[in-house]
C-alpha cells in the first residue's frame, strides 16, 4: 500500500465530521446527523485543501463559522469545534459552553492536547495541498533558524513545532520511519527530537501505529529524509518556466486557489487541485507546451460541438438525440476548463512579456552551467526589464552560480551597484555573498585565521565547522540536476555512498544508543520516502522528485513538504529579512 496523505487526512476528517464515529460504506458522514462546524483560520486552511466548503454538505454540514466570530445560539444542533490547541481557542469554547449554544460539543484538537479525556486528537495540523504535497503552514522559519540574535529559547520553540507538525503527519500516515539526515544544523535538531517524540509515544498505551494496515505492522517502513533549506538556496531563488511553479510564483496560488483579473471588469478566482484534469496533466510542463495544450484542447472541443449538432440535426434519430443531450454536462465542464487556463495563461503572459521572464530563465540556467556570466550580459539584465525581486533574485544566482568569484572583486561591486540603482534592497545580495566569501576564506586559511572564521560561522549558524563547510558546499553547488533529488534518490537506495554516508541515522523502533549515528548498512532500497524542507519548499524540487518517481523502476512513492504556499518570492524576502539582522 502506497503512503497517501491527502488520502488519509481526508478520511480522518470525515471520521470527525461523523462526530468521530465510523463511516459509511459510501466513505461519507451520516448526513443525517446536521451540524455546525466551528473552526480557526489554520483548520480551515487544511479543511479548504481537503473539501470545498460547497460540499460540506454532504457530511451533514449545514453551516460554518470562523471560531473568534460572534454566533447565535442554536440549542437543537449538535456543534463540531476543529481547532488548534491555544489558550484564546479554549476560551471561546468554555464561553460557548457556559451560554450552552449547541445541542453537544465535540471538540477536536489539530494536535495533541495533555491531560484531557474525551477529547479527539485529530494530529491534522497539516495542508494536503495534493496527494505528495503539504505544508506545515509554519511562517518565517527560514528567518527565524537564521536569525543570529534568535535565543535559545525562541530556537527551540520554533523546531517543537515543526516536530508537532511533522509528528501529525507520520500518525495521519501511521508510519514509523527511519530518519536520515545531514549533520548538525536544524536538520539534525529536528530529527532527534522528533525522534525522542516517536520513542515516548511507542512506549506509551497509545496504539496509534500498530493499527491495522499500518506501515507499521508492514514489512518495511518508510525513510524520513530531513534537509536544511540552504542545502540547495538556488532551486528556491531561480525563476522556473514550468506552468506550475509560474502560477505558483507569479499569482500568487495559495491553498490550492488564486484570483485573476476576468476577461470582463472584475476578479475570476479558481480552483487548481486534483480536480482539475488540465492543471494535474500538465502543471510540470513548459510554459510554451501549455500554450499548446490549451490549444489542442479546445480544437478537440469544438470539433466534438460540431459533432453534437450534426447529431442533433439528424431529425427522428431518437438515439442520437439522447447521445448528444447526454454529452452536454461533459462537454459544458471541459469548456469551462478551458476558459480557466486560458485566461490564466493569458494573464501570465502578460507578467512574462512585461518581466522578460523568460530572459530571465534562460540566463540564469546558463550561469549555472557555465559557472559565471559575461558582465555586459549581466549587468544588462539589472538594468532592463523585470520587478525589484526578479533582479534580487538574479543577482542572488549569479553569486551561487560562480565558482570562482571572489565577492570583494569590481565585478560582484557592478552587481551590487546595478541592484541599487534599481532601488533594491541588498541584505539577500550580501547575505549570499557572506556566504560565498566564507567558502573562498576556507580554502585559502591557514589554520591561525581559521579559528577567526570558525567562530565567525558558529555564531551564524550554532554549527561545527564540518557542518558548515558541507553546507556552503551543497549551497553554491552548480551543477544543474537538483542535488535534493539525487540526493533522496541515493538515500532510498540505502547502499554505502560517499556522498550521503555522513548523513545521520535515526531509527525510533531500535535501541537508543544507535540513535544519531551514521550507517551505511541500512536495510535497502526503501519503496517510500518523506522528504521534508526545513525553511521552505517550492514546486521545482516536488516537480523534480515526482519525475523520479515517474522513471524509477520498481514503482516508489515520495511525498514533499514542507511546501512554501507563498511562493518563491516569500523564500526572496525571507532571506532578505534573514540577512538584515547579520
Amino acid at each position: 500500500m502506497a503512503l497517501n496523505l491527502r488520502q488519509k487526512q481526508t478520511e480522518c476528517i470525515i471520521r470527525m465530521l461523523n462526530l468521530n464515529q465510523p463511516v459509511n460504506s459510501t466513505g461519507t458522514a451520516n448526513k443525517e446527523v446536521y451540524k455546525i462546524l466551528i473552526d480557526d483560520k489554520l483548520c480551515q486552511n487544511i479543511l479548504s485543501s481537503l473539501i470545498h466548503f460547497k460540499d460540506l454538505r454532504k457530511y451533514g454540514v449545514t453551516l460554518y463559522f470562523l471560531i473568534d466570530k460572534d454566533r447565535k445560539p442554536a440549542h437543537d444542533v449538535p456543534a463540531v469545534y476543529f481547532v488548534q490547541r491555544n489558550q484564546s481557542n479554549i476560551q471561546r469554547i468554555v464561553a460557548d459552553a457556559s451560554r450552552s449554544l449547541y445541542d453537544s460539543f465535540h471538540l477536536n484538537f489539530s494536535a495533541f492536547i495533555h491531560k484531557i479525556s474525551k477529547v479527539h486528537d485529530q494530529y491534522l495540523e497539516f495542508v494536503s495541498l495534493e496527494d505528495n504535497l503539504f505544508s506545515l503552514s509554519q511562517k518565517s522559519t527560514y528567518v527565524q533558524l537564521n536569525d543570529p540574535s534568535a535565543g535559545d529559547k525562541e530556537i527551540e520553540d520554533i523546531i517543537e513545532r515543526i516536530v508537532s507538525g511533522l509528528f501529525c503527519v507520520l500518525a495521519t500516515l501511521a508510519a514509523v520511519p527511519i530518519i536520515r539526515c545531514p549533520r548538525g544544523g536544524p536538520a539534525e535538531l529536528v530529527a532527534s527530537a522528533l525522534d525522542q517524540k516517536l520513542r515516548d509515544h511507542l512506549l506509551s498505551k497509545n496504539k496509534m501505529f500498530s493499527e491495522s494496515g499500518s506501515f507499521a505492522s508492514s514489512f518495511q517502513c518508510p525513510i524520513l529524509c530531513m534537509f536544511d533549506r540552504n542545502f540547495k538556496l538556488s532551486a528556491a531563488i531561480q525563476h522556473d518556466f514550468r506552468y506550475r511553479p509560474l502560477v505558483h510564483d507569479i499569482l500568487g496560488l495559495k491553498l490550492n486557489r488564486l484570483s485573476v483579473p476576468g476577461e470582463k471588469c472584475g476578479m475570476k478566482s479558481y480552483e487548481l487541485d486534483r480536480s482539475d484534469p488540465f492543471w494535474m496533466a500538465n502543471g510540470s510542463l513548459e510554459f510554451p507546451e501549455v500554450a499548446v495544450e490549451i490549444k489542442t484542447q479546445l480544437n478537440t472541443y469544438k470539433k466534438d460541438v460540431d459533432e453534437v449538432n450534426r447529431r442533433t440535426d439528424l431529425i427522428g434519430n431518437t438515439k442520437h438525440l439522447m447521445n448528444a443531450v447526454n454529452s452536454l454536462p461533459e462537454l459544458t465542464e471541459r469548456k469551462q476548463v478551458i476558459d480557466k487556463h486560458t485566461n490564466i495563461a493569458t494573464v501570465l503572459l502578460v507578467e512574462i512579456k512585461e518581466r522578460s521572464l523568460d530572459s530571465y530563465v534562460k540566463k540564469e540556467n546558463d550561469m549555472m552551467v557555465r559557472g559565471g556570466f559575461d558582465r555586459n550580459e549581466l549587468l544588462a539584465v539589472l538594468k532592463g526589464k523585470g520587478t525589484k525581486m526578479d533582479k534580487l533574485r538574479f543577482a542572488i544566482m549569479y553569486i551561487i552560480s560562480s565558482e570562482t568569484i571572489n565577492p570583494a572583486e569590481a565585478e560582484a561591486e557592478a552587481v551590487e551597484a546595478a541592484i541599487v540603482e534599481s532601488e533594491v534592497d541588498t541584505g539577500a545580495f550580501q547575505y549570499v555573498k557572506k556566504i560565498k566569501s566564507l567558502n573562498v576564506s576556507l580554502a585559502s586559511a591557514n589554520s591561525a585565521s581559521r579559528n577567526n572564521i570558525v567562530d565567525w560561522a558558529e555564531k551564524l549558524y550554532g554549527l561545527s565547522i564540518s557542518a558548515v563547510t558541507a553546507g556552503v558546499k551543497n549551497l553554491l553547488s552548480s551543477h544543474r540536476q537538483l542535488a535534493l533529488t539525487r540526493t533522496v534518490e541515493s538515500l532510498m537506495e540505502g547502499k554505502p555512498n560517499p556522498e550521503i554516508d555522513s548523513y545521520l541515522v535515526f531509527d525510533p523502533r531500535a535501541p537508543k544508543s544507535s540513535s544519531g549515528t551514521r550507517s551505511s548498512h541500512l536495510k535497502g532500497p526503501f519503496k517510500e520516502a518523506i522528504v521534508f524542507m526545513i525553511g521552505g519548499g517550492n514546486y521545482g524540487e516536488y516537480g523534480s522528485l515526482q519525475d523520479l518517481v515517474r522513471h524509477q523502476q520498481p514503482v516508489k512513492h515520495i511525498i514533499y513538504g514542507n511546501f512554501n504556499r507563498n511562493g518563491r518570492m516569500g523564500l526572496g524576502n525571507s532571506v532578505a529579512t534573514s540577512s538584515a539582522s547579520h
